[in-house]
């Protein structure tokens, strides 16, 4: 059976990326980078808009604001290039441009439900929030990891990760600091019906 994790990173406030700013805000450093090296092979699932965006970075188009990829966001996106990805989407075309990219227009969450039961190794999310939403939504996330940045995006901020949640108890299975400024934290999601106090009498 396969292992499902939402991996997410962000800004302390809870944006994924924030307007005029590089991947990882500028501030990845030695320890994080080899960590991210040392991750093991997954299998990647996004929606169509992370893929418009990740494959558009793949064919040669930098990020706005920007002149040209640092070699860290290089690295990243050829990794990236080299896995294998399932993409769920109504509206891309096939065939899909981007090397190793799957199209499925079924439906997402009971197809990484037949995934997880008859798949093995590691599927993990890349992006796409209202994926992550859905599948965590359905029960099916395993591991929920979050790479939190030292910085306030409140002014330039995008894509509130938080936002539309359900209330979700989280069991810490894992905490690292690296470089001495970024946070992991990896938990186990349990979905709530209601919060402790609002339990039936």
């Amino acid at each position: 059976m396969s292992e499902l994790l939402v991996d997410f990173i962000t800004s302390l406030d809870g944006n994924a990326s924030g307007e005029g700013w590089p991947g990882f805000w500028g501030l990845e450093g030695p320890e994080y980078l080899a960590w991210l090296g040392e991750q093991p092979e997954v299998t990647y699932l996004m929606g169509a808009n992370t893929y418009r965006l990740m494959s558009g970075f793949a064919a040669g188009e930098v990020p706005s604001g920007q002149d040209e990829f640092r070699a860290e966001e290089e690295a990243s996106v050829d990794e990236l290039t080299q896995a294998s990805k399932v993409v769920f989407s109504s509206s891309l075309e096939e065939p899909l441009t981007w090397a190793n990219s799957t199209l499925v227009r079924d439906d997402a969450v009971e197809t990484v439900r037949a995934m997880k039961e008859n798949g093995s190794g590691l599927l993990s999310t890349i992006g796409s929030l209202s994926l992550c939403r859905s599948l965590l939504r359905a029960g099916l996330v395993d591991r929920f990891r979050v790479g939190m940045f030292p910085v306030i995006t409140g002014a330039t901020g995008a894509e509130r990760i938080y936002d539309g949640y359900p209330d979700v108890a989280l069991e810490m299975i894992e905490h690292r600091t690296f470089d001495g400024r970024i946070q992991l934290v990896e938990y186990k999601p349990r979905v709530l019906e209601h919060p402790p106090l609002g339990a039936p009498a």
